[in-house]
């Protein structure tokens, strides 16, 4: 029998990481040193641009790495496309450290007029008075969201309001090694779509050099599978009908997911490889997972580097109930308050270009994002690009098939950071012998701590 890798839990049980989605996209990525550059050279910029009389926007985003290098291309794109607007791209580093960023400066002079801030920093924003609601914009301007996709707007859509214009979006998706599946006899074109399937599938893919199934330490997959089974994460209709009180995803629901993951764990055909995205791709990359939870947003890239036929799939579901669906993750753009109106009017530009079929088909080849605009998908480079990568389509068909609910929309509170330590702390509790039962009311209570103290905070 193959000795498993508890040594990695052991020092992931010492680390105290808030995770943020990501891939976010879901995951934190670094600058490189050409992003670096680029910013400098921006600065550089902003005296012509003043001098000139264009107007100037600053961005701070989060994409370090080659998503930085694709952001600031389309960037310089819609700066060359108009001569009375320059948006200028500023990286913040990872989506944890732009909103400590942003929270210093939000409000004041020094604030920038475009924030990219993760999905789960939407409730602050909106409850920071730092912004300016993009729904402003769309009514003076009688712009038409319906042409943008349902299932990411409804993620950022409050009271009927539009707070802030979607950009970078992924969701999870079941990665499988179709070879390894013919290998013991499953058939790779029709992989698993339940929990008890999954397990079936993990235990006879295991073998002494191979774990059937991995999930990464991130709370943002623990929050797909309560959302498929259309389960609430809070109270208050998921926080979107009032300020959430308390965790509901103690249920039933909460429960049958952290079963599962503790029945392939104690029957040894899981093994969990911490926190870090990279590492848990690595193990799949080598052949040493079968079977794994990634974001959609990684798809090409681990179609480019695994050695063998990667198969996509939807996030599996509980058997007792039907597929709901899933939650959008990643990021959207907020327009900052303390801007004149010319300089909104820049910025609700900028916003409206990003989000037409053509730009937004570049976008959804060149990092693997969804199109905020389906018309993109029929964009001549999107067909090429989804005949050579038909993995891709599965994402987006899986994003359409969403039921459109309070769950889906997905929860609204101020502390999603904190709540998702609770459940990663609590998951790798379970893995290590914690019952299901009190592992998961673990994180429940750490959770409604979290919320305890937030609102105490802001009486």
């Amino acid at each position: 029998m193959k000795k498993r890798t508890k040594w990695f839990l052991t020092l992931a049980l010492m680390l105290t990481v808030v995770t943020g989605c990501q891939t976010s996209d879901d995951e934190e990525v670094t600058a490189d040193e050409s992003t670096a550059e680029q910013g400098k050279n921006n600065d550089s910029d902003m005296g012509t641009n003043e001098q000139d009389d264009v107007i100037e926007i600053e961005f701070w985003h989060a994409m370090g790495g080659g998503l930085g290098d694709t952001l600031e291309a389309l960037i310089s794109d819609y700066n060359a496309s108009q001569s009375d607007y320059h948006i200028t791209p500023e990286y913040q580093g990872s989506y944890e450290e732009l909103l400590t960023q942003f929270r210093t400066v939000g409000g004041t002079d020094t604030a920038p007029g475009l924030i990219q801030m993760f999905e789960v920093g939407t409730k602050y924003m909106i409850e920071s008075d730092y912004i300016i609601p993009v729904q402003e914009w769309i009514d003076r301007d009688n712009y038409d969201i319906t042409q943008l996709e349902e299932n990411i707007l409804s993620y950022y859509m409050v009271d009927d309001q539009l707070y802030s214009m979607p950009f970078n979006s992924s969701t999870p998706a079941l990665f499988y090694n179709k070879e390894m599946f013919e290998e013991v006899g499953l058939d790779p074109e029709n992989p698993p779509s339940t929990f008890s399937e999954v397990a079936e599938a993990a235990e006879l893919l295991t073998n002494d050099d191979t774990y059937g199934f991995s999930m990464l330490g991130h709370g943002w997959f623990f929050e797909q599978l309560i959302s498929t089974q259309g389960a609430d994460y809070v109270d208050e209709e998921n926080g979107r009908g009032g300020d959430a009180n308390e965790a509901l995803f103690g249920g039933e629901e909460g429960l049958r997911a952290f079963e599962w993951l503790a029945n392939m764990n104690d029957s040894e055909v899981f093994n969990y490889y911490g926190r870090d995205w990279d590492d848990l791709r690595a193990a799949f990359q080598t052949e040493n997972v079968a079977m794994y939870m990634d974001s959609s947003a990684g798809t090409k890239e681990m179609v480019d580097n695994a050695s063998f036929e990667v198969g996509v799939a939807y996030m599996p579901h509980a058997d007792e109930v039907e597929r709901h669906g899933v939650v959008i993750g990643g990021a959207s753009v907020w327009m900052g308050s303390g801007i004149s109106d010319e300089q909104q009017e820049a910025a609700w530009d900028f916003m409206k270009w990003f989000n037409e079929p053509e730009v937004q088909a570049e976008w959804h080849v060149n990092t693997g994002y969804f199109s905020t605009n389906p018309a993109a998908y029929e964009e001549a480079i999107v067909h090429e690009e989804h005949e050579k990568y038909p993995q891709l389509t599965v994402p987006i068909a899986q994003l359409q098939d969403t039921i459109p609910s309070s769950a889906t929309q997905g929860a609204l509170i101020t502390v999603f950071p904190e709540s998702r330590e609770q459940v990663v702390t609590s998951l790798e509790a379970l893995y290590q012998g914690t019952s299901p039962e009190e592992a998961l009311q673990q994180a429940v209570e750490g959770t409604n701590r979290a919320i305890d103290v937030a609102k105490r905070a802001s009486e």
